[in-house]
């Protein structure tokens, strides 16, 4: 045999004989453990439990149908801030009614210290994005039912009513910007009409007509820089061979060939006024001519008056007339030269509205800064305007789905029930943690007397502690008084193992009938 187990036999005898000399002491503390422990069952509060799961639905039949008419709340959001919902003041208060604590009327204090008791009871989690389960646990099983029931239904009907808020104050937010905006724009518009209207250049396609017109002409200056320069060399070079000709041919007088010509270029001149105004190229061309054959015959009458005065013979007289060709190539000159200068002067005229463009655009230009930026303002006032218009609408339609609640997400996917039995620790594990507890205590005690209790107790101890052989020993009588207080203990033991069975059954029984 191994040393534990000879010790084992050996604290054995010691053990029962400790036990039959304390017995009465083991029986009140089996007593007293089984009984504690009923009363430590009867007074432990007991932990009702009950809990709702909300469902947050993604989506709805609707959804579909209203899709980029109206902008749903978002759901998973709600269901982040259920925790924030739930343990609110407002909240908080109505489940103060519900569970019956204000019909003490507490103070404020204990209030919040109610209000701290129920959100340590009470568990909210989240599974799937979209499942809210609310659990709640508490002393009476009714007043469980009734805070775990009141809490969902608060729950939804604030996600409802903060749902309706959002989507109402979204709307009145746009429609104020709304009006902003249209009072921006209006503003806008008038600006760049009065400055339209106060600059004649700023008006739309200016810069283009400006532009068109400079081009058209710079084109005629040059055209009439080359006629010009052309008429200019045909006069040089008509001027040249009229210098090898003779003025005078035969009969015809020089007054009578100016009288011939100014007559004909009277006639072609009346004829023009017909059709032309006064600043016409060809009737100034023909007004020059004629002041230039005026001026002619005016110094060839003073010539010949000079004459007669003197004495002196002229040169000409009434048969000598003038030389045909020479006629011809004097009228092409002086063709010419009119024609030259009507050029001149159209050029003269072109340059100086050409002039008066480019300032023109110059000022367009510098005005074109003014009317872009309002201009930018305008189309910027516009576009935003357009876009809350839009925004607005649907805004409309979203606040008008949670007025009708048909954007209804939250349903209470598994509603609360009345919790009948109580969760955790109940009657029945403490009578049995006190059935185990009252045996195994005794006998431990006896152990632990057993193994460190120093007093020799046996032969066998002697021996081995002394060294010697034991040669008798005397054993214990009783004597008939001894038996009677035996008798008298083993009774009281049955009577205190059968009053504690008896107190078990009882409580037991009452636990069954609901009245314990």
């Amino acid at each position: 045999m191994n040393p534990e187990q000879a010790s084992f036999e050996a604290m054995l005898p010691v053990v029962l004989g400790e036990a039959r000399r304390r017995r009465v002491a083991l029986a009140v503390v089996f007593a007293a453990i089984a009984v504690a422990a009923l009363v430590i069952g009867l007074l432990w509060p007991r932990k009702y439990m009950a809990s709702t799961t909300i469902l947050a639905q993604k989506s709805s039949i609707i959804t579909p149908l209203m899709e980029g008419a109206a902008t749903p709340t978002a759901n998973a959001t709600r269901a982040g801030i259920a925790r924030a919902v739930i343990f609110s003041r407002r909240v908080m208060d109505q489940i103060l009614v519900t569970g019956g604590w204000m019909a003490t009327h507490p103070s404020a204090v204990e209030q919040d210290r109610i209000i701290e008791g129920i959100r340590g009871r009470t568990t909210v989690k989240f599974s799937s994005d979209n499942l809210i389960t609310i659990s709640y646990y508490d002393s009476d099983p009714k007043r469980t039912y009734e805070v775990t029931r009141e809490f969902a239904q608060l729950f939804i009907s604030e996600s409802l009513a903060s749902k309706k808020r959002e989507s109402r104050d979204a709307f009145e937010f746009i429609s104020g910007e709304v009006e902003a905006y249209r009072a921006k724009l209006s503003n806008a518009e008038r600006k760049l009409m009065a400055y339209r209207e106060s600059n004649a250049d700023a008006r739309v396609g200016s810069l283009a007509d400006t532009n068109a017109h400079i081009s058209q002409l710079r084109t005629q200056i040059e055209t009439a820089r080359m006629d010009l320069m052309e008429k200019r060399s045909r006069a040089a070079s008509l001027s040249s061979q009229l210098n090898g000709q003779s003025e005078i041919s035969t009969v015809q007088t020089t007054s009578g060939i100016y009288q011939s010509q100014l007559a004909s270029l009277q006639s072609q001149l009346d004829k023009l006024l017909l059709t032309y105004t006064n600043e016409y190229p060809d009737v100034v061309r023909t007004r020059h001519q004629i002041q230039d054959l005026r001026q002619q015959l005016a110094q060839d009458e003073r010539r010949k008056q000079n004459a007669r005065l003197s004495g002196t013979p002229s040169a000409l007289d009434n048969t000598v007339q003038f030389n045909p060709l020479y006629q011809q190539l004097t009228s092409q000159l002086s063709t010419l030269r009119g024609g030259s200068a009507a050029i001149a002067a159209r050029m003269r005229e072109s340059e100086s509205m050409l002039q008066a463009e480019l300032q023109r655009s110059k000022r367009i230009a510098s005005s074109e800064t003014t009317t872009a930026e309002l201009t930018r303002d305008y189309n910027v006032n516009r576009d935003v305007y357009q876009d809350l218009l839009t925004r607005r609408e649907k805004a409309r339609v979203s606040m008008n789905l949670d007025d009708k609640r048909q954007g209804l997400t939250f349903l209470v996917q598994n509603p609360a029930v009345m919790p009948l039995n109580p969760t955790g620790l109940r009657f029945m594990h403490f009578a049995l943690a006190g059935a185990v507890l009252s045996l195994a205590i005794p006998f431990g005690l006896l152990l632990g007397l057993a193994r460190f209790d120093p007093r020799i107790r046996s032969s066998a101890q002697l021996e081995s502690l002394t060294g010697l052989n034991v040669l008798a020993t005397v054993p214990f009588y009783a004597t008939p008084q001894d038996r009677k207080q035996d008798q008298v203990r083993n009774s009281l033991i049955a009577g205190i193992i059968v009053g504690v069975g008896l107190i078990y059954l009882a409580m037991f029984w009452l636990k069954l009938q609901g009245l314990a």
